[in-house]
């Protein structure tokens, strides 16, 4: 049973949202990763997609790009990315759409290894970073040790973290993030949210303090999901 991570899908099967205007790869990117997903994931596999899943702004548009999902191959686990507006209640996603897992302040498991998630948010000295920022940004550290501790608390001894946006700010400079990912037992850490080459070189990637960090936003990835294990 393999392990696979993408990002940032971006569905639209409801809504006129074509994410061309973002550049000539985005061009047809839901027919390529659905293309792609079917090809390298199998039935017993399980997939994690760390947010930003479709364009929708209400539940019941989202349905469409949430069935599409649901009839490709594997486990889906998600976390809500920035974009997810029509993300409003995880338990009544799960009861609705049958094997997809929708994390909220908990976790999940992948044979022995848990699965923890957090959005995350825009870390200070970014470039983009403002002052209204800082109290999503506190926020979201309480919400991710909600979901780190529920893992603990089952005896946790490996975690796999999703977050969508990156856990550093453009300069890859310690943050909050950092500092909560290094009190646990996690050794790998998937996220999306950066587009385009320039975002895509700021984001931090490889090891460091012995945790693999992956960037798994769809462009970066080719529309295609990357396999962790």
């Amino acid at each position: 049973m393999g392990l696979f991570a993408i990002a940032d899908l971006h569905f639209g099967f409801s809504v006129n949202k074509p994410m061309s205007i973002f550049g000539a790869n985005w061009e047809g990117h839901s027919e390529r990763i659905i293309e792609n997903w079917q090809q390298e994931v199998g039935k017993e596999d399980t997939v994690l997609i760390p947010g930003d899943i479709s364009w929708a702004m209400k539940e019941e548009d989202a349905a469409a790009d949430l069935q599409v999902i649901q009839g490709l191959p594997g486990r889906k686990i998600f976390i809500e990315g920035n974009h997810d507006y029509w993300w409003k209640s995880a338990s009544r996603l799960e009861r609705t759409f049958e094997g997809m897992r929708f994390l909220k302040n908990d976790c999940d498991l992948y044979e022995s290894l848990y699965i923890c998630g957090s959005r995350g948010w825009l870390c200070p000295n970014d470039s983009r970073f403002t002052a209204q920022d800082q109290k999503l940004y506190e926020r979201e550290q309480i919400r991710l040790r909600l979901s780190l501790d529920s893992a603990m608390r089952k005896g946790a001894e490996e975690i796999l973290l999703m977050m969508h946006f990156p856990p550093t700010n453009d300069r890859q400079e310690n943050s909050a993030f950092l500092e909560i990912i290094r009190e646990y037992p996690i050794r790998q850490v998937v996220y999306g949210h950066l587009h385009g080459k320039p975002s895509h070189e700021s984001g931090i990637k490889g090891e460091r303090d012995g945790i693999v960090y992956h960037l798994v936003s769809a462009d970066y990835l080719d529309f295609c999901p990357k396999r962790l294990i």
